[in-house]
């Protein structure tokens, strides 16, 4: 296997047959050693942290599969720490779409002045550049269709998509009495037809979720969720 990407919470190979495969790291983002998904940088490292990742990831692609929702996923070895996924073409450097149901996090510290903490969202959608030397800014429809990125059509099935996604994983969320506040995705291109699918991963690092009003790490999101 060939590493073709490192990137902060995982690396990537290519395989033989032209599939992926992605070895998930125990790396998690943040600053100051305190968990943030919503970081650009990597701020602790949390032994289990990949596979537990790994695990949450694949219980709910495989629910998204069952539902017909396009995605990037073939299967998953946890023992391992791998999960050999499609290739896929990203939008431009790639985008990262968060769905938001509370204020939290970057929202609120933009939009402090309006927003109050924790304030219900109604599945607000919003995109931002995978940029790291720019702490991944906001980026708008007219921006990302003047700018080649995106056409409008692909704007609002982005979205749509978004939606969809985020409403199965917080449903299954609230089967185990846990609110989810925001969550994070990446999608690009996959397959012959060249169809928009959720790509990456869906793990505890790349959303926030509460339970009895407190804020729940990545290992423990995966305890609750998949614990009989």
């Amino acid at each position: 296997m060939e590493c073709v990407y490192t990137g902060k919470t995982k690396d990537v190979y290519s395989l033989e047959n032209g599939n992926y495969l992605l070895k998930f790291k125990d790396d998690v983002t943040g600053e100051n050693g305190v968990f943030d998904p919503g970081a650009n940088t990597v701020g602790l490292t949390i032994e289990g942290a990949g596979k537990a990742g790994l695990r949450l990831s694949k219980f709910l692609f495989e629910i998204l599969r069952d539902k017909g929702v396009p995605t990037h996923y073939i299967d998953a070895n946890i023992e391992e720490a791998t999960m050999t996924v499609k290739p896929a073409k990203v939008f431009g450097n790639g985008l990262e779409v968060i769905c938001r149901y509370r204020a939290v996090g970057s929202f609120l510290r933009r939009y402090g002045m309006y927003a109050k903490e924790e304030q219900p969202l109604d599945a607000l959608v919003e995109f931002t550049l995978k940029d790291d030397s720019r702490q991944d800014p906001p980026i708008t429809e007219d921006a990302l269709v003047m700018l080649g990125i995106l056409s409008s059509e692909e704007y609002k099935a982005i979205k749509d998509l978004t939606k969809k996604i985020a409403g199965i994983v917080k449903d299954e969320l609230a089967k185990k009495g846990i609110e989810l506040y925001d969550i994070k995705f990446e999608f690009g291109r996959v397959g012959k037809d060249k169809q928009i699918a959720l790509i990456d991963e869906i793990s505890g690092g790349n959303m926030r979720a509460y339970k009895d009003g407190k804020s729940i790490e990545p290992l423990l999101l995966e305890k609750l969720m998949l614990e009989d």
